[in-house]
């Protein structure tokens, strides 16, 4: 397992709802709470769907009795792809070298960008003045999150640790660990490594962590073994 002093810098770039709002793009929802549905189940929904109770992996049926009001749309990845390639080039016009991790979101070094415009967090500031002139489809959903820390697991995790007053979580060099340490195993998006580690009393990453990496392999193969 590489140690954090290996780990590059990492800035993570993390739309949320992603596929909400390439899927809104293709059709006209106004105000109203949408969910994208996938194999009969809710893959992602707006923030005003989740008011009202619905949440991802629930069945159709159980999220639109939650939302009586709830738009329904069928999750196409193609759309969600092709609808996040404008943020991927805006990006790529001003810091080289932009990965995809998903639509929605993508990662970047940090150490040249940092350099450039000063600091880390102004880089992330410039990158978001860049995407908030871009035509996106329903733009209010679309406010970029930033997270920075010492590899992309971590930044992605600072990423989604924002809040839309403070969309720009900094990891400082070599505290990954410890930032990482009380997030539940459930970010791992393993769901059934998860729910063996929870039944094992093991609810954290820290806790996951603490185990040897023999034993990692030994009890949970190859899988867990690349998670720890």
């Amino acid at each position: 397992m590489a140690t954090e002093s290996a780990l590059t810098r990492t800035m993570v770039v993390w739309c949320p709802d992603w596929p909400v709002v390439a899927a809104a793009g293709e059709t006209e929802v106004g105000d109203k709470p949408v969910a994208v549905i996938d194999k009969g189940q809710v893959f992602a929904c707006s923030a005003s769907a989740r008011l009202e109770g619905v949440r991802r992996g629930q069945r159709t049926r159980e999220a639109q009795s939650r939302c009586p009001d709830l738009v329904v749309l069928a999750y196409d990845p193609l759309i969600t792809a092709r609808a996040f390639e404008p943020v991927l080039s805006a990006i790529e016009a001003i810091v080289p070298g932009v990965e995809l991790i998903r639509p929605g979101t993508c990662a970047l070094r940090t150490r040249g960008p940092s350099r450039y415009f000063g600091s880390e967090r102004q880089a992330a500031e410039e990158v978001s003045r860049r995407l908030r002139g871009l035509d996106l489809p329903d733009h209010r959903l679309t406010t970029p999150r930033f997270g920075v820390a010492d590899g992309p697991f971590a930044a992605e995790q600072a990423a989604r640790a924002t809040r839309p007053d403070e969309p720009v979580t900094i990891v400082t060099e070599g505290q990954s660990s410890r930032f990482l340490s009380g997030l539940p195993v459930s970010v791992l998006e393993q769901p059934d490594l998860a729910g063996l580690l929870t039944r094992l009393g093991l609810t954290t990453l820290g806790d996951f962590a603490s185990l040897s990496s023999t034993d990692v392999l030994s009890r949970f193969g190859p899988v867990g073994a690349h998670a720890h």
